[in-house]
């Protein structure tokens, strides 16, 4: 591998990374204050992905837009997969798992729920949206901006880069430094007393979810205008943002944004030193080989118990 396909593959790695760090900040976020596995969080990246679709659809971009525009058709876009992944989340929350809580079901019981729920929301958007892949219009011209030690870095990679940056600046700003982050901490440390403390626990946890929904629905948009949005988009990048959940330490929203980062360099090496069907595989046996030495994950640390 030359210096310069060096570079050109590292940037496509942390464009990579910077998505699924995006999608496993909401696995992260979910299993800090419930301990819930939360597998539907796969089908809120794919309704995002739908959301910003549906929006520029009715929009209808011009063919040659201006810069202005163009930052506006990606805006939208943003704000209309975080719209509905927030209300995707918000329902999951509210129908799937508020119930189970308050009946103190057996966690058993809330992994299947989430199975279920995620087989749902797979059928129910290929049925609305039908099972082939549909194109994102076309929102700007594709072009090089700049290049990182000879790589180039095109527009849709610097969107999706500097957007994720935000977001996780954003989220990690929430919960250390707000109220609504307080309680996210308080109740992962431990409900009971932060019940008797007066924090509402219901409030917290759709909250959380809904920041979760927020997050993983702008990633489904992003994902999308690099690509195309089906029904299936989310099965894969879903399982590949909670292993990298898992490898930062699942329940630390920082340990989430490396986890992600680090799979994402992992599989963007392994394909350019292998071919595109070991992708997976490289990614997986880091994971394997982390949490053989620490079961925690690179920043895990204990959770507390669910609410």
């Amino acid at each position: 591998m030359s210096p310069s396909d060096f570079w050109d593959v590292l940037v496509l790695g942390v464009v990579l990374g910077s998505l699924y760090a995006v999608i496993a900040i909401g696995y992260t976020l979910v299993y800090g204050v419930l301990q819930l596995l939360n597998f539907a969080h796969s089908e809120v990246f794919m309704s995002g992905g739908f959301g910003g679709l549906i929006a520029l659809t009715i929009v209808e971009p011009v063919a040659e837009p201006s810069v202005v525009q163009s930052a506006w058709y990606v805006v939208l876009g943003m704000c209309a997969g975080a719209a509905l992944g927030g209300v995707v989340a918000f329902g999951l929350e509210r129908v799937a798992y508020r119930p189970l809580r308050r009946r103190h079901a057996p966690r058993l019981v809330f992994l299947i729920t989430a199975v279920g729920a995620s087989f749902f929301l797979y059928n129910l958007a290929g049925k609305l949206f039908g099972r082939q892949p549909i194109p994102m219009p076309d929102m700007y011209e594709n072009r090089r901006l700049f290049s990182v030690f000879g790589a180039s870095v095109n527009v849709t990679q610097a969107i999706i880069v500097v957007a994720a940056v935000l977001m996780l600046v954003g989220v990690d700003f929430v919960v250390n430094r707000t109220k609504l982050g307080s309680g996210i901490r308080a109740v992962a440390q431990d409900p009971e007393v932060a019940s008797l403390m007066g924090v509402d626990i219901d409030k917290v946890v759709s909250r959380t979810f809904v920041l979760g929904g927020l997050m993983g629905g702008v990633a489904g948009f992003l994902f999308g205008t690099n690509l195309q949005v089906e029904y299936t988009m989310g099965f894969l990048p879903g399982i590949t943002a909670f292993a990298a959940a898992v490898l930062g330490g699942i329940g630390n929203v920082r340990g989430a944004m490396l986890g992600g980062l680090t799979l994402g360099i992992v599989e963007a090496f392994t394909v350019e030193l292998t071919s595109d069907s070991w992708r997976y595989v490289g990614a997986f046996a880091v994971l394997v080989l982390v949490l053989m030495f620490r079961p925690t994950g690179i920043l895990g640390e204990r959770v507390g118990r669910a609410a």
